[in-house]
């Protein structure tokens, strides 16, 4: 998995490249952004943000009304307002440095148990497996798993961290998110 995603990794505006320094506060915005929305959509709206507010204290600084104004067209505004919060909270709580650890990212504001899973796997190379729609379908094709979600969502979650490990972690979880967006895709899949 780690052969394919060296020469198959998607370039995204937040991800670094394999091998390269990964920056905690890019791997959080991309993950709250594409909370029900797609690559695509996000990928113009994250360089917007990036070029407003650089780091996370920039955007912990910004009036509210400002981060809401540049999310305009990302619907889903609660994100918005959490994301402000949760820049206030590692600005004031941490030091303007993320939190590493799934149980810590999880006292942040807009931060639930799949997106405290990716960035703590992401950005500090923590082994676990955040369970994403792509990740649910590459476990349960590779698993054989028929039972339909939501059932499944816990058979998946376990069966899913038999991936993790402890040779680059973050690497491992965003090759499985693309090879499900990519190759075992929704429909017509090619994974075989």
């Amino acid at each position: 998995l780690l052969d394919w995603y060296d020469g198959h990794a998607r370039v995204l505006p937040w991800r670094a490249p394999p091998g390269a320094a990964v920056d905690p506060y890019r791997v959080w915005l991309s993950e709250i952004m594409l909370q029900q929305t797609t690559v695509q959509v996000v990928k113009a709206y994250f360089e917007k943000f990036v070029h407003l507010w650089p780091t996370v204290e920039a955007l912990a600084a910004a009036p509210l009304d400002d981060v809401l104004k540049a999310w305009a067209g990302l619907g889903y505004y609660a994100r918005a307002r959490n994301l402000h919060a949760c820049a206030g909270a590692v600005v004031g709580r941490f030091g303007g440095r993320f939190p590493e650890t799934e149980a810590e990212l999880r006292t942040l504001p807009g931060i639930g148990p799949y997106t405290a899973a990716a960035i703590a796997a992401i950005a500090f190379d923590f082994p676990i497996v955040p369970l994403d729609g792509n990740i649910e379908r590459v476990t349960a094709r590779v698993f054989a798993i028929e039972d339909p979600l939501p059932g499944s969502k816990p058979l998946l979650r376990d069966k899913a961290q038999a991936f993790a490990g402890k040779d680059r972690p973050g690497c491992v979880a965003q090759a499985l998110m693309d090879l499900g967006a990519t190759v075992c895709t929704p429909k017509n899949p090619a994974c075989a």
